[in-house]
């Protein structure tokens, strides 16, 4: 039996509660209480879920992640890269392209910030994926803004949570760039990772789980004062190609954090995905190996990877139709916002307000046209009684370019 607690906030579209769980069949939800909380306009459901064999099944589930790769095969890997000792690009570590990003003012304040509290796992990681640094600057800026204006409606502190992506720079910049307005967590399981956050934390502000995802769940919360925050869920929670490292179940993988999100909040995903076409995906992978790796790493370390990291990666990798179908039982939305090759952004929402609210808050996808193969934005996963609209713009960019240097004029004529 888990006590899980569900916030009912007062919004024309969001005025109930869609309760999910990590398995879709006999499941059976019990309301005990609801009690209004008048300080903050809302309401604190006590909700108990139960379900037959739920505890025999969970420790199934649970055992199956714990001997997955991330945590065994991979453990050293990671743990390398993240230290320092391997991993590093032999030509140099990548740094944000300003003009793709429009020069738009919210995303160059982002990267300005994170630029500084990167650790040795960054330099490896935003260099392997084409353009997914300026991806990050965009997603960023988009979550700055959902959280402040959750922190202003709510008159609370906004939260957000990284699962598992490394030291977690993304929430520790936000962390700092929201001086308390914004506790964000991060979780990894890699002792190095967890020496870089602290040692780079940027804002006490942010906190890091030692663990991996799955060890978070409603009794950890509960009881570790640390995570007292975050008793209530989080605003915008980022997987950030987490699942294809524990397995293919994403109908459980999901259910799980999807409980962690408020039911005004949004999921952000960052996936790699398989495509119906074998050879398609080859060739994808081929144009991010040697149009955009070539840059930062070596034939040699390009193919030490594949061999040990990415050949084994695949078999735990999705396709699209079974994402969208995992997402189908958790969310009443769901929109591919990016896509780089075989990567893709997705977000996820109950609430149809705030999955407006955060799409129109990203500028357009920073990446040249000839990495993606997507017409953006894409509905994936819609409610038919309150449809999204199929005219979604992007934010306009504050743009503000470099002033050009000029020689100086003579004062001879």
């Amino acid at each position: 039996m888990l006590r899980q607690f569900v916030n009912l906030v007062k919004l024309a579209d969001c005025s109930f509660v869609i309760l999910h769980g990590i398995f879709a069949e006999q499941r059976l939800w019990v309301l005990t209480a609801a009690t209004p909380v008048a300080a903050s306009g809302q309401a604190v459901a006590h909700v108990i879920w139960q379900q037959r064999g739920q505890a025999a099944m969970d420790d199934k589930v649970i055992d199956a992640w714990r001997r997955a790769p991330r945590l065994n095969e991979f453990a050293d890997f990671f743990e390398r890269t993240a230290s320092g000792l391997e991993g590093a690009p032999d030509y140099g570590a990548p740094a944000a392209e300003y003009d793709l990003l429009q020069f738009d003012l919210d995303c160059l304040i982002y990267a300005d910030t994170h630029r500084r509290l990167w650790g040795k796992f960054e330099q490896h990681y935003f260099a392997s994926i084409p353009f997914r640094l300026e991806e990050e600057c965009r997603l960023a800026a988009a979550a700055f803004r959902f959280c402040l204006r959750a922190w202003a409606r709510e008159n609370r502190a906004a939260t957000l949570y990284t699962l598992g992506a490394g030291a977690g720079s993304l929430s520790r910049s936000l962390a700092k760039l929201g001086d308390g307005r914004i506790k964000t967590l991060s979780c990894s399981p890699t002792v190095a990772n967890r020496v870089c956050f602290y040692e780079k934390r940027g804002s006490e502000h942010a906190n890091f789980f030692d663990g991996a995802f799955f060890e978070l769940n409603e009794e950890r919360y509960s009881t570790d004062q640390d995570l007292e925050p975050f008793r209530h869920g989080f605003d915008v929670l980022l997987e950030d190609t987490t699942f294809q490292m524990y397995g293919t179940d994403r109908d459980r993988q999901t259910g799980f954090v999807a409980r962690s999100v408020r039911s005004t909040g949004v999921l952000v995903q960052v996936q790699k995905l398989l495509h119906p076409d074998p050879l398609v995906y080859a060739e994808r992978e081929r144009q991010k190996d040697e149009m955009f790796k070539s840059r930062f790493f070596s034939p040699a370390q390009i193919a030490g990877k594949r061999r040990e990291v990415l050949n084994t990666m695949v078999d735990f990798q999705v396709d699209m139709a079974t994402t969208r179908a995992a997402l189908q039982q958790c969310f009443r939305y769901s929109v591919v916002t990016w896509n780089s090759g075989n990567f893709y952004t997705i977000i996820s929402s109950n609430c149809r307000h705030s999955m407006i609210d955060f799409v129109s808050s990203l500028v357009k996808p920073a990446i040249p046209n000839d990495f993606c193969h997507e017409t953006l934005p894409q509905i994936i996963v819609d409610d038919d009684r309150e449809p999204l609209s199929d005219n979604w713009q992007w934010r306009p960019s504050q743009a503000t370019p470099p002033i050009e240097t000029r020689p100086p004029r003579s004062c001879g004529g």
